[in-house]
């Protein structure tokens, strides 16, 4: 028996500044705080049921750990550039750009903590939910 669910909506960083996060992803992906703490800020990307928990721990901000990545997927290949500007713009560093097989263009970069994420578009899959 399996459960039904809206997919994997959850990843909680370790960061130095939660609020310097908060704005380098509100500023890269359009992402809105839900919920705001000192310490905590819990981001929503709008239209979606994602959810990008930032919690201060400067012991562990930027450290991989078992995690190598996260990533986003592009709704749009032709949107690959733009996602590279906003990376930039919002003091991210680009670590690699190009394709996986021609169709699928790809960004990995590192946020302001180090952390690296990736920006990418794929064909649809079999699995994809109906438009």
């Amino acid at each position: 028996m399996t459960i039904k669910t809206h997919g994997l909506t959850h990843c909680a960083l370790a960061v130095r500044d939660p609020s310097r996060s908060a704005a380098f992803y509100a500023a890269v992906f359009g992402s809105a705080v839900v919920y705001n703490q000192p310490d905590f800020v819990q981001l929503q990307t709008p239209g979606t049921r994602d959810v990008l928990v930032l919690q201060r721990d400067h012991s562990h901000a930027g450290q991989k750990g078992g995690i190598l990545h996260f990533g986003f997927r592009l709704l749009r290949p032709e949107d690959i550039d733009i996602a590279a500007q906003a990376v930039i713009a919002a003091g991210g560093q680009i670590r690699s750009k190009g394709e996986f097989c021609p169709g699928e263009p790809y960004l990995f970069f590192t946020d302001p903590d180090g952390y690296e994420v990736e920006i990418w578009y794929e064909l649809p899959t079999s699995v994809d939910p109906a438009a």
